[in-house]
């Protein structure tokens, strides 16, 4: 029986700044312009940006499973660290911490994604291993996700009329 990956961490590099990165990803309703699996998210419970307990309901898709999660912030340090908390499927309990590092780095800002299951349901994590295949390993499709976000930040940051 299969089952899927309980930890996992991916990295990129943007020659954006990390304000430019963090400004895409502290923005939850941005996020299916560059995660393959949560095609989208929008604040709650009267949120309306990034802070510490602000919560949002993300929407995934992978392959022709669909599920949407609500998640909470545990760690708000712009332009440093960003960490949520994923709520349980079907109140069954599962969570997953997520985190994102923004380190400077020459030229511009190293991306670390992370994740850790705090928590799966008895059963839980068969299921998504068999029926979501994509969750066995999700290192390569983790880092695509970092590379897009990356070169999302970069073209936001460059100027918008380059020199002559």
């Amino acid at each position: 029986m299969h089952t899927i990956a309980r930890h996992s961490r991916a990295e990129a590099v943007s020659s954006a700044s990390a304000e430019a990165v963090w400004r895409i990803v502290a923005d939850v309703a941005r996020v299916g312009e560059w995660s393959h699996e949560c095609i989208g998210a929008r604040w709650v419970g009267g949120c309306d940006r990034a802070a510490l307990g602000a919560r949002f309901r993300g929407r995934n898709r992978s392959g022709i499973i669909r599920w949407s999660r609500t998640c909470a912030f545990t760690v708000v340090d712009r332009p440093r660290e960003l960490v949520w908390i994923t709520g349980g499927l079907l109140g069954l309990g599962d969570r997953t911490e997520w985190r994102v590092v923004l380190e400077p780095v020459e030229g511009g800002t190293r991306i670390v994604q992370t994740y850790d299951v705090v928590h799966a349901a008895p059963g839980i994590d068969r299921f998504y291993g068999t029926f979501v295949k994509a969750h066995r390993d999700r290192r390569e499709a983790l880092t695509g996700d970092l590379q897009r976000l990356a070169a999302l930040a970069a073209a936001e940051e460059a100027p918008e009329h380059p020199a002559a």
